[in-house]
């Protein structure tokens, strides 16, 4: 099952690649936040697109280029595991096989090892208060 956590990490990462959130109902509206990320967390316009999904449990909403809801991904059917492919973070059902494959089959320069990989926000202070840590270890046993 994927949590909302998860499917929100999901969503950033490909609106930074330029995937669009889309509603559809009656009138089908694309929506793509940018910037994703504001420093050590997601961009209030990030924030704003997403609180707009989860007040309606993300029913009629879906990732451009996929075919299942943000509401189905919130059940226990789905799982958000890292695409084969292309490491990306990609929607697949946990019982079974499904025929949709990851949305960066339509993404022709995609995956491009030259370009920043899409990311989560970093607290600064966390990451290299674990770095200073680990060098601490390696200093110590040397």
């Amino acid at each position: 099952m994927a949590s909302k956590q998860e499917v929100k990490m999901y969503l950033a990462y490909w609106f930074q690649l330029g995937k669009k959130i889309i509603l559809n109902k009656g009138i089908k509206q694309e929506l793509l936040p940018q910037p994703v990320i504001s420093g050590e967390r997601y961009s209030q316009q990030f924030e704003n697109v997403w609180h707009q999904i989860t007040q309606e449990d993300g029913q009629n909403w879906y990732l451009e280029g996929t075919s299942q809801t943000i509401a189905e991904l919130f059940s226990s059917t789905w799982e958000i595991t890292d695409c084969a492919r292309c490491g990306m973070p990609v929607a697949i059902v946990n019982l079974g096989l499904t025929s949709d494959s990851c949305p960066c089959k339509d993404l022709p320069s995609w995956p491009n090892s030259e370009l920043p990989q899409p990311r989560s926000p970093v607290v600064n202070h966390q990451h290299l208060t674990k770095l200073q840590e680990r060098l601490h270890t390696l200093k110590n046993k040397f």
